[in-house]
């Protein structure tokens, strides 16, 4: 059973947001609770889903995944099927960072990392190859990222 945030688990998933690594004993010292049940605290937050996952933020230059591109989709249908075909093709394309399935002019938003334009058309051919049902895509090359964070707003 899921229980309401108090302001010590808001201050530990703000602490946690600005820095995933912060050892518990620092964390604990920031949110002022001993250690131990800073760590119990923290771990019910893991279990009940407030907390989904610890993870690293690389540097795309870096890694050669400095184009970030978003796709528009729009399918053939717009049936269950459709839906889960679309679906199943790109959960295995490593390069899409992001797929929302939105409303209004489009079905579906892609975000996707590729080293450079002649990736991205490598991608699109792969792309339209296994995703049965795409009736057209638009795609914007990002040329510069404005504002790009993880953290979620709390209160």
């Amino acid at each position: 059973m899921t229980r309401p945030l108090d302001s010590i688990d808001l201050n530990i998933l703000r602490a946690l947001q600005e820095d995933g690594r912060i050892t518990n004993v620092d964390l604990a010292k920031r949110v002022h609770l001993s250690p131990a049940a800073c760590l119990e605290r923290t771990k019910r937050l893991h279990v009940e889903g407030y907390i989904q996952q610890f993870t690293a933020l690389l540097d795309p230059v870096k890694l050669d995944a400095g184009l970030l591109v978003f796709v528009e989709v729009v399918l053939d249908r717009t049936t269950p099927d459709a839906f889960d075909d679309f679906r199943r093709a790109i959960a295995g394309m490593p390069e899409i960072m992001e797929c929302h399935m939105v409303a209004g002019g489009f079905d579906y938003l892609v975000k996707a990392r590729l080293k450079d334009m002649g990736e991205y058309r490598a991608f699109l051919g792969r792309f339209l190859s296994i995703t049965r049902g795409v009736r057209e895509t638009h795609t914007y090359p990002v040329m510069e990222e404005v504002k790009n964070v993880t953290a979620i707003p709390l209160p």
